[in-house]
């Protein structure tokens, strides 16, 4: 019998004794450079944080003008 992996797919025994080696082995970076990263990111990049208030609202807006002016286009060619 073959195990199944979180995406789907099925692994032999022996892939998936390798994977498992490989997921135990993997190097990971120190908790200092993470840190820094994490730091890093949030600085350079603003949609990493929280987002902004009402976002739902300013998105359903845009969505709603748009749908009103394919609308119009449409009645428009029609």
């Amino acid at each position: 019998m073959t195990d199944a992996s979180p995406h789907g797919l099925e692994f032999e025994p022996e892939e998936r004794q390798l994977a498992d080696c490989l997921t135990d082995t993997r190097p990971l970076p120190p908790a200092g450079f993470r840190g820094r990263l994490g730091r890093d990111l949030a600085e350079r990049d603003p949609g990493y944080g929280p987002r902004p208030e009402r976002l739902r609202l300013v998105v359903g807006g845009y969505l709603g003008a748009g749908g009103l002016l394919i609308a119009l286009v449409a009645l428009g060619v029609s």
